[in-house]
């Protein structure tokens, strides 16, 4: 963003500011996300885990109504409650991202399964189910910054069986 339309001396204060914001930002961002993530899904988990206090036991009773919803609304709540805890454990991100791979493309079945419940005014017209569903997009993205942060995973760079008996021939 240039600041020529500001007088300089408030442009640098502009400036210093921005700075200030960015570097901040950039220090807490990703942390707070984990966080973000981390205690979002070990509530909505335990909820469910618990029972009728999740909101979207119904929900997801509907949705996945080939099983029992006694056992599946509290199995994905214990599922939502081991993606909470890996997100809250950097050593564990990498698990949580995997199993929220995993776990997403489900919390959009009722969009596809269960339109009624989903829509008030086909496409557009949400209703609060349906915002609650949408809202996930916002939990991808986020998760995608964090694995956009990790490093690559390091291959192992013990000598394997092969090295050692190649360097042994060669030498021969």
């Amino acid at each position: 963003m240039e600041l020529k339309m500001i007088p300089a001396p408030l442009a640098k204060l502009v400036s210093k500011f921005d700075n200030m914001v960015i570097e901040f930002s950039a220090k807490i961002g990703v942390p707070f996300l984990r966080f973000a993530i981390g205690i979002t899904f070990i509530w909505f988990g335990a909820l469910k885990m618990i029972g009728h206090l999740s909101p979207a036991y119904d929900l997801v009773a509907a949705t996945v109504y080939w099983l029992t919803p006694e056992i599946i609304v509290p199995l994905l709540g214990l599922w939502e409650v081991a993606i909470g805890v890996a997100f809250l454990i950097p050593a564990l991100t990498r698990i949580g991202i995997v199993l929220l791979a995993f776990q997403m493309p489900g919390t959009f079945l009722p969009l596809v399964l269960l339109p009624e419940i989903c829509f008030e005014v086909f496409p557009f017209g949400l209703t609060l189910e349906g915002q609650y569903i949408i809202k996930n997009l916002i939990i991808i993205g986020s998760a995608l910054v964090i694995a956009s942060g990790l490093g690559a995973i390091k291959q192992n760079t013990a000598p394997t069986v092969a090295k050692p008996l190649q360097e042994a021939n060669s030498a021969a």
